[in-house]
């Protein structure tokens, strides 16, 4: 898709909104200015030009650790670029906070398109947000490059900018199902948090499971939910021999430890959105013996990934987790198509989308190459199980060699 290009306009950046005051977070770095932007990394620069790249996900509330896992990522790749010293230019991160929440979402959106210098945005990182600013993102040609946003109708909406670097929930949620009709179950109960990834992913492998001539009791509890003990005396009480979750972190480790009050003995799994040290925390020993389905790798045990893990862990003093090294991944296929825009002149929002749909980049967890959607391509698609044992979260493989 080729579009005509316009110069870049050089302001300065725009202090952001104090409804979206950037919060410093404990592993971000300290150097961001008020406007929430940070430097990653100011060596290199040849042509003595500034660009920018947005993150926008939840940096604060109760989903900011998975904010803090990619951000830190892309921070730490935008470093490593500008100190390569062959960019030619500068790159800047700017940090949008929308909490995850569609409600805040488009005002952090709108923070980011003021400022002109910004070429491309990581993120965001939930798909309810997604959903809320796909359509102004698009209008503005901004390349937008999502590591965790899965849900189904991002790539099949009509949105023109949006590209992600993991599967959708359609394949996890059908991959998990036929993974969990080996196990010979014949009840499960499955319950979302009625958003739209968990009710999403939540109703792929119930539609999966009862196809595989499982019976299903469906069940929607709202996230802002605090007390999960009826649920789970329900899932309890329902003879199932297995549960899934559909939704995220902090809740599904309240579940997990009303599930243990309640006495249920099953197996006990969720998606993507619960796999994080969120739930480990949160959970305690109850959350031994989850198993999580995720698109996602392990940075710390990939051979890939090792020097990304050693790097992250010497600039953050913790292990990268859960979509991290898929935020890396994001950044960096953004920078080279940042790149290539660059070779043809100063670059902009339309000459950098063009060369993200164009991208066939190598990363540490898959090949960035996107069909007309923004898809990675089908070959590029790996669905992984995980289980937590004795408070930590391990890789057992991909789902469909389990």
């Amino acid at each position: 898709m080729n579009r005509s290009t316009r110069p870049v306009k050089w302001v300065l950046p725009l202090v952001l909104a104090s409804a979206l005051a950037l919060s410093a977070c404990s592993n971000a770095s300290s150097d961001d200015d008020a406007a929430g932007s940070s430097s990653g990394g100011l060596a290199g620069g040849g042509s003595g030009e500034t660009y920018r790249i947005a993150f926008e996900g939840p940096l604060s509330g109760d989903n900011q650790q998975l904010g803090i896992n990619e951000v830190n990522a892309v921070e730490l790749a935008i470093e490593q670029a500008n100190d390569s010293g062959d960019l030619g230019f500068t790159l800047e991160l700017v940090r949008a906070d929308d909490q995850g929440d569609p409600a805040i979402a488009p005002t952090a959106a709108a923070s980011v398109l003021q400022d002109d210098s910004i070429l491309g945005v990581v993120g965001p990182s939930f798909s309810g947000a997604t959903k809320a600013v796909a359509t102004t993102y698009g209008e503005a040609n901004m390349a937008m490059i999502s590591p965790s946003a899965t849900n189904d109708t991002l790539t099949t909406s009509g949105y023109p900018t949006f590209h992600r670097v993991v599967p959708p929930d359609s394949l996890e949620g059908t991959q998990l199902a036929d993974y969990l009709a080996t196990k010979n179950y014949s009840s499960m109960v499955v319950i979302d948090d009625l958003s739209d990834y968990g009710k999403g992913v939540a109703d792929v492998v119930q539609s999966a499971l009862e196809g595989a001539g499982v019976q299903v009791t469906r069940l929607g509890v709202d996230a802002k939910t605090t007390d999960y003990g009826a649920t789970a005396q329900q899932v309890a009480s329902s003879g199932a021999q297995a549960v899934f979750y559909g939704g995220y972190d902090a809740q599904a480790a309240q579940l997990a430890q009303a599930l243990q009050t309640a006495g249920f003995e099953g197996d006990k799994y969720t998606g993507n959105g619960g796999k994080s040290s969120v739930f480990t925390d949160g959970a305690g020993d109850a959350g031994n013996g989850w198993y999580f389905s995720c698109g996602c790798s392990d940075a710390v045990t990939s051979p890939d990934a090792q020097d990304f893990t050693a790097a992250y862990k010497a600039k953050f003093n913790t292990d990268p987790s859960t979509y991290s090294p898929e935020a890396y991944d994001a950044a960096n296929a953004m920078i080279e198509a940042i790149k290539t825009a660059a070779e043809d002149g100063a670059p902009t929002r339309e000459s950098v989308e063009d060369a993200v749909n164009d991208l066939n980049y190598t990363g540490i967890t898959t090949t960035v190459a996107f069909d007309e959607n923004g898809e990675l391509e089908a070959s590029s698609q790996v669905i992984n199980l995980f289980q937590q044992e004795n408070g930590v979260i391990t890789l057992l493989g991909n789902i469909k060699e389990q």
